[in-house]
């Protein structure tokens, strides 16, 4: 029973890490981000995280051909996905207005325009756990109890990882201002790139 939590928590540190660095270039793009915000991006995540397992669980115990004659497409969907959002944060990143003081990026700081919206949240969410799916491989001989169990202790790891992530961006966003859109943007790039490699 240890192992097994011991092993699901590992799991889940690795997988998190795609969601990590999202979380921090989210963090970076949007320094005012509301807790609630917080709380939703990293949630997106997990839930993410949690549901792309158990998918590969019931294709392996379903559908398991057509899975893998879709697998591998799998890292270029989410090297696609990423260059998009990269490049459209890195064009948002040139568009900000760089002679706004520190003073008015915090008199606006409960209007902020860099809000994730729920579209682009759920792509990301689709994006950065794409790989997951290939974990319901590795519980092919799970039960379903344990694949739930598995998934669950998956996304509580990743939900802890990614409201890290966010902080940590805020905490820089507020530090390169405009430059921190940019920044963000090449880091979903370079997440998208490792997918593929």
């Amino acid at each position: 029973m240890i192992g097994f939590i011991f092993e699901s928590i590992i799991l889940g540190i690795a997988l998190a890490m795609d969601a990590f660095s999202v979380s921090l270039a989210n963090g970076l793009h949007d320094p005012y981000m509301k807790k609630t915000q917080r709380l939703k991006i990293a949630g997106c995540f997990a839930f993410f995280q949690f549901l792309m397992p158990m998918i590969g669980w019931l294709c392996i115990h379903t559908i398991v051909e057509a899975f893998a004659f879709v697998q591998p497409a799998i890292p270029w969907i989410g090297f696609f996905l990423l260059l998009f959002l990269g490049g459209k944060m890195i064009v948002e990143g040139w568009k900000e207005d760089r002679e706004n003081s520190e003073k008015d990026a915090e008199d606006n700081a409960d209007e902020s325009t860099n809000k994730v919206s729920n579209r682009l949240l759920f792509v990301q969410g689709v994006a950065t756990s794409i790989d997951a799916l290939s974990v319901g491989f590795a519980f092919a001989t799970y039960s379903a109890l344990a694949a739930f169990s598995a998934s669950c202790i998956i996304a509580a790891v990743t939900l802890i990882i990614c409201l890290g992530g966010i902080a940590i961006g805020r905490k820089f966003g507020m530090l390169f201002a405009g430059k921190a859109s940019i920044m963000g943007g090449l880091i979903l790039i370079i997440i998208g790139l490792k997918l593929i490699l």
